[in-house]
């Protein structure tokens, strides 16, 4: 089976600065793929070049077979992309934004009014079709975001940064909707600072650092680069003074909190799993600099 994605020594810059250092990606159709970077690493920039907003200085991608350098306007006929904030006009109604928009794409009147009604109802919008997107939440805007990207199916989904500025519940309600489109066969890029949002979500994960992908796997696999589980013993502040690695078996555990015991250790104790925040430092040297939501701010 051909690849939905096909991107082959990808390399971008911006004056000096060397953005896209010769990347390579094979993204499998109706798979959920994560890009992983931090800011400024060339996550946006990725995107541009595949949905044909940006050209790229050497190198090839394909997105749904079709060249996006040598055939830009036929690929864009196949791809749809959601940016960090939603793009949709406030004053209309939530109906009114998608029969507009189906409208532009060529669809008569009663076909729009009716594609509006099947995506209102596909992304559990239908109550609030008749009111203002101005009276919208941050969640239900990004959901109208995406309808509006399905008015035409795309075959491919790029989705830069979703759930930015979204609290906490609208970025799983949105998590959900991402779901539903994977298992209905649309192929889903995503580029993401919140690292839970990437294992929750993401079959694979590619990590981008220095213009290059410097791992790509499943969750579980590049976890398992890092290390496995470890017992760690805290104080009264919560503060990690010994660590034990184990199996995670009941019996490495127990041997572990054998070994705190046998060193005269008292505290607090918990079984701790590697995490992507521990890939990430342990590749690109950094924390993962995750920008908070706003549930988070208050």
């Amino acid at each position: 089976m051909d690849p939905a994605i096909d991107v082959r020594d990808l390399r971008k810059s911006f004056g000096p600065q060397r953005v896209l250092d010769g990347i390579d990606l094979r993204v499998a159709p109706g798979e959920v793929f994560a890009l992983l970077g931090a800011n400024g690493a060339g996550k946006t920039t990725t995107i541009g070049i595949l949905t044909t907003l940006v050209r790229p200085d050497s190198g090839s991608a394909e997105v749904a077979g079709v060249d996006v350098v040598r055939r830009p306007d036929e690929a864009t006929r196949g791809i749809s992309l959601t940016g960090q904030s939603a793009a949709v006009d406030d004053v209309l109604t939530g109906t009114e934004n998608l029969v507009m928009m189906a409208r532009l794409s060529g669809l008569r009147p009663r076909a729009a009014r009716q594609r509006a009604a099947e995506l209102l109802a596909r992304f559990q919008l239908t109550d609030a079709g008749p009111r203002r997107v101005g009276t919208y939440s941050g969640g239900m805007r990004r959901r109208l975001d995406l309808a509006l990207s399905f008015v035409v199916a795309p075959r491919v989904l790029f989705l830069d940064e979703p759930t930015t500025g979204l609290d906490t519940r609208s970025r799983r309600e949105l998590w959900d909707v991402i779901r539903l489109l994977a298992a209905a066969g649309t192929t889903v890029f995503l580029t993401t600072q919140y690292l839970e949002e990437a294992d929750r979500l993401a079959d694979r994960i590619a990590v981008l650092h220095d213009g290059r992908i410097v791992a790509l796997g499943t969750a579980a696999a590049l976890k398992s680069r890092v290390g496995g589980d470890t017992v760690e013993l805290h104080d009264e502040h919560g503060e990690v003074r010994h660590s034990v690695p184990t199996d995670g078996t009941i019996a490495g555990v127990r041997a572990a909190l054998a070994d705190l015991a046998a060193a005269g250790a008292s505290g607090t104790v918990a079984v701790r799993r590697p995490t992507l925040d521990d890939v990430f430092l342990s590749l690109t040297g950094q924390p993962a600099r995750v920008t908070p939501t706003l549930e988070e701010i208050a």
